[in-house]
């Protein structure tokens, strides 16, 4: 009676103890993994390209499928071919059947016709075209399958330890397996390796015949220094992106795996680089230097002049808790800086909105906007927080208004206003 008794208290105790587990795995699960609009493939990583530190991580080493993210690998072996004389730029390569019977996305050439491979990169880069990947493929590696054996082979040598390709295009395979920190080495191994042909991946857009095909990824046009590299999609990864920005020296490597659409993706990955960046900032200084052969006092680029605002608002947050938030403030100038008239380019419900309005007027008309100084400022309104975006530092109000008119010629919304105003 008393071993029952006591079998059943140990069975209890373990019943209990295997309980506490499986809430305390469940309340990590909903603490770390992303919300809804992420499937549970969902994986990401951001790196510094020049030191290697991560800055964010989660489930970096789950294997996912890489899908059109395959394409940067099939990139990566036609570089290896032009640098070692295998084939030049204008080398036609000819379409066979199986190439021609791919699964959209592709080029639609038929059965015997030829593409260089200068276009053929182009292809891949922008419309991710699955037919040109496999005539790729085939000119390399003399058969598809042979192809992927290569590329597989050439990713173990850059360490990519967990990565196995069976196709050139993504299209799907239960066999083909990668990983976000893979990507990543892959990503730093191009430029590295292949630097001279990087440029092709920050191509916004490609024609072809009678047609022009726009880049998947939306970054290059919507995110500040973005320069490539590659997007991709099939149902079982769901939306995936490996992003390269370069801020005023200063690269990120990212990558998305499982945004639920392209757009969640693409957001995820902009937050995440934002956070890295203000990482970046708030933890060392970042110089900025100026460009060869210019003024003195030629303006910074806008999105340094936001990050050194930045830092220095994180700054005067820390020795004043509570007085700021550092998570709404996209930039502050001192207050000595702020003298004078301004013009402003947008006032916005969305902090990134205002950020994007400033890095567009000061890349539209660089020569007027030289000697001025970017800023965002927080301001409470009756329904809520608007961010004003402002360039500062005109010396009147005639000259406000001539930068203005500068801007408005290139159909950018812009008024001039006293840098003392309050409203």
């Amino acid at each position: 009676m008393a071993k029952a008794l006591f079998a059943t208290r140990a069975l209890g105790m373990r019943g209990c103890l295997a309980a506490f587990l499986c809430l305390t795995a469940l309340l990590l699960t909903t603490i770390l993994a992303p919300n809804d609009a992420f499937a549970r493939t969902y994986t990401a990583m951001i790196i510094d390209d020049e030191s290697g530190e991560v800055l964010h991580e989660y489930r970096p080493d789950h294997k996912v499928y890489p899908a059109s993210l395959t394409k940067i690998m099939t990139l990566y072996m036609v570089f290896n071919a032009l640098e070692h004389g295998k084939v030049s730029l204008s080398t036609p390569m000819k379409v066979s059947k199986r190439a021609w019977g791919q699964a959209p996305s592709k080029l639609g050439l038929n059965p015997g016709e030829t593409i260089t491979v200068k276009d053929a990169i182009l292809a891949l880069v922008t419309k991710s075209a699955n037919d040109i990947a496999v005539v790729v493929a085939e000119h390399l590696g003399g058969t598809e399958i042979k192809f992927a054996q290569m590329m597989t082979s050439e990713a173990r040598s850059i360490g990519m330890k967990r990565t196995t390709f069976r196709n050139a295009s993504g299209l799907p395979n239960r066999g083909q397996m990668t990983t976000a920190r893979d990507m990543i080495q892959l990503a730093i191994a191009l430029r590295k390796n292949y630097g001279s042909y990087y440029h092709y991946f920050a191509t916004q857009k490609f024609k072809f015949g009678n047609r022009t095909y726009g880049n998947h990824n939306n970054l290059l046009a919507s995110y500040y220094g973005t320069d490539g590299i590659k997007t991709g999609y099939i149902n079982a990864s769901g939306f995936n992106l490996v992003a390269s920005v370069n801020r005023n020296g200063k690269r990120l490597i990212g990558v998305v795996f499982g945004g639920r659409t392209a757009r969640t993706r693409d957001d995820q990955m902009k937050k995440l680089l934002d956070q890295a960046y203000i990482k970046l900032t708030k933890e060392g200084e970042i110089t900025v230097p100026r460009p060869r052969n210019s003024p003195e006092d030629k303006i910074l680029p806008a999105d340094a002049q936001l990050l050194i605002a930045k830092r220095d608002t994180m700054r005067e947050a820390e020795q004043q808790p509570g007085r700021i938030d550092t998570q709404t403030v996209v930039s502050r100038l001192k207050p000595e800086t702020t003298n004078g008239w301004a013009i402003q380019v947008g006032a916005f419900s969305d902090q990134r909105r205002a950020q994007e309005a400033v890095l567009a007027a000061a890349r539209t008309a660089p020569d007027v906007l030289r000697l001025t100084r970017a800023t965002v400022e927080q301001q409470a309104s009756g329904t809520g927080v608007v961010y004003r975006a402002r360039l500062l530092g005109f010396d009147g109000e005639t000259e406000a208004r001539a930068a203005c008119a500068a801007l408005r010629r290139e159909n950018l919304a812009c008024i001039p206003v006293n840098s003392g105003d309050a409203g």
